[in-house]
This record gives C-alpha cells, structure tokens and sequence, in this order.
C-alpha cells in the first residue's frame, strides 16, 4: 500500500465520517417531536395519587398518562385527562374533570384546560375552558379569566372570570352575562 492510498482512504473515512454526523443533526432537527429524545421525562401510566393531611383525607387524583418532566422549571403533566375527588375530613366535598392539567411545583399551581367541569356536592356544575387552582389563594383556590358556565337546581348563569373555593360552595363570577332560569331538573352526580 502506497502513502497516497492510505492517506485517500483516511481523508475519504474521515469525509464520510462527518457527513454522518451532519446527517444525524439534521434529521433530529426535522423529527416531529413526539419522537424527539425526551431528556429529563419520567412516565407513568394509570396513575392513582391519595392526598392525605395527617390521617385526613384531601384528595384523590387519577388519569391515564402522567410525564413529570424535570426542566429548568419542574412540573407534572397530565395530557390525557386527569380526574380528582376533594375531600374534607374524609367527606367528598367536589369533583373535578378536565382533558389537560400541568402543576408546576414550585409555585404550587395547576393548570386546567379542555373541558374542565368542577361539580360540588350539591350538584352545581361549573364549565370552563381554562380554569387555575392555586394553593396560596386560600378560599378562592380555583379562578379564571375565562368565559365559565355554572348549571345549579335552578338558573343556568353564563359569565366571564371566576373566583370559588375549592369545594365550590361559595363562587364569584367576575363578569356576569347572562342567565336562564330552568325547573328543578336532575343535577350531575
């Protein structure tokens, strides 16, 4: 073997070497992100979480797919519905459903969107499309600036924002507008 093949075939293995590596950069760029490498993500499936004060029952979390995703800001997702009972001294005080939460740790706050239904135990019924749970707002923990619609035994009431607590007995609508009185029809259980 002469120097001018070995130094063609090292300049030649080094050529392919590289576009290699270009090609591979490349095509992770035009990846769709689903199949993306996810650093940092850790997944769950059917989840169950109890929430529990001492030996009282707070809450009863569920859903299907939970990621908690350890980015420069740490938060749990919970991308394909989420379900959770709200308990008082073991007594379920309301219900709550949506299609998509994130809770980011460390402000203590949950996200809702997509269909979000709060249902309290006498069977009023809040629809929102966006709606925010937050721990430090105590008595008015859930809230929104969004459009909401409220179903109770007796009026339907339409409005823009809300404040409520979190057993949903006691609720503001920032911005009323409208309502319908309706007769005394089953209510959701």
């Amino acid at each position: 073997m002469t120097t001018q093949y070995l130094y063609t075939k090292m300049i030649t293995l080094l050529l392919a070497g590289c576009l290699l590596i270009v090609s591979c950069s490349e095509k992770e760029k035009d990846a769709p992100a689903n199949l993306k490498k996810k650093v940092g993500v850790e997944t769950a499936q059917y989840v169950t979480v109890r929430y529990s004060v001492g030996k009282t029952r707070k809450a009863f979390l569920s859903a299907p797919l939970m990621n908690r995703v350890a980015d420069t800001v740490v938060y749990t997702e919970f991308p394909n519905k989420v379900h959770v009972d709200f308990y008082d001294a073991d007594t379920l005080e309301s219900k709550l459903d949506a299609h998509y939460a994130k809770y980011k740790e460390n402000e203590s706050k949950i996200f809702l969107k997509d269909s979000v239904t709060v249902i309290n135990i006498k069977g009023d019924t809040l629809h929102a499309k966006t709606l925010y749970w937050d721990k430090n707002r105590t008595g008015a923990e859930f809230y929104t600036s969004d459009s909401i619609w409220i179903r109770t035994k007796t009026q339907i009431i339409n409005g823009i924002g809300l404040d409520a607590q979190q057993d949903f007995k006691a609720w503001h609508i920032v911005r009323p507008t409208g309502f319908i009185e309706v007769q005394n029809a089953e209510m959701p259980k």
